[in-house]
């Protein structure tokens, strides 16, 4: 059968002035059931224009082309030789080049631009900027854009533990964490308690892979393990201590969140690398502030 969204072989079945139209080359009987024609003119009850201009020379009645399926302006299926940069089911960043009354319209490569509509964006996307989305039909048979793409991606990594990976926020949970499209097609988590720092909806992330799940998908963080990230960490509390003209206004003791708030860390975490400066003798813990020496 012919299918909407995907590269598929078709084969040309007539010529007319404006195209060739393309079958899948199976007739279509009275009780359902297809069987093959040898004959160069293949009847089908299935046909899709291939429009002149995209006819490759010389190409004549029998010969099979590769084509991409989708609707025109008119809503008609129609094929293309052009390779869209996403096809059904499949995950991409594509560019914003217009925003309308029902939507965002997307550039996939095709002539007509690919919408976005409003109830399936996570966040507003804005013209010139991109954004991750998937490809699908809606309930009236359009190939539309998707930003909730959690369905549509892999878990088939081939990463591992403690491996560095790239990736796109996809998603906020304010019960679960950030979800993360791991090089835009992989299904990766970095979980609430580690999430710190400026992590919000499309942007490109750098994390560690923690755990490989048994079904495949990647829990990530995006600090390092506890021996590497205590230097960092230290460095940071430096940082903010000489923000505060050398007097942090708060202590190991002060609540987890404060400690988040101004650091960008768990208190654990807060309290070892404060550890870590005290035994280097370059901070001294007062009872409300932490100087430094």
């Amino acid at each position: 059968m012919i299918r909407l969204g995907e590269m598929q072989t078709l084969t040309i079945a007539k010529k007319v002035e404006f195209g060739v139209y393309l079958t899948d080359g199976e007739q279509r009987a009275e009780d359902g059931r297809t069987r093959q024609r040898p004959e160069q003119t293949l009847p089908t009850a299935e046909k899709v224009l291939l429009p002149i201009r995209q006819v490759p020379q010389g190409a004549g009645i029998g010969d099979s082309v590769e084509v991409f399926i989708y609707r025109d302006s008119k809503d008609r299926l129609i094929a293309t030789t052009v390779r869209p940069l996403i096809t059904l089911g499949n995950v991409a960043r594509l560019r914003v080049v217009q925003t309308g009354q029902i939507g965002a319209f997307l550039d996939w490569g095709l002539e007509k631009d690919l919408l976005l509509p409003f109830k399936e964006q996570k966040k507003r996307v804005k013209e010139g900027e991109s954004c991750l989305v998937a490809l699908y039909i809606d309930k009236s048979g359009r190939l539309c854009a998707t930003m909730n793409v959690y369905r549509y991606l892999r878990q088939d990594s081939p990463y591992k533990k403690d491996d560095r990976v790239t990736g796109t926020v996809y998603e906020i949970s304010d019960n679960f964490g950030a979800f993360i499209a791991v090089d835009d097609i992989y299904s990766g988590l970095i979980a609430k308690k580690e999430l710190y720092g400026d992590v919000e909806t499309g942007r490109s992330i750098t994390a560690r892979v923690t755990e490989v799940k048994a079904d495949g998908r990647l829990n990530l963080s995006i600090r390092e393990k506890a021996y590497l990230q205590i230097e960092k960490d230290a460095e940071k509390i430096l940082e903010v201590i000489d923000s505060y003209d050398g007097a942090l206004p708060f202590t190991d003791k002060a609540s987890p969140e404060t400690i988040k708030r101004e650091m960008q860390m768990s208190k654990n975490e807060f309290k070892r690398a404060v550890g870590h400066l005290l035994k280097e003798k370059k901070i001294i813990i007062g009872e409300r502030a932490i100087r430094k020496l």
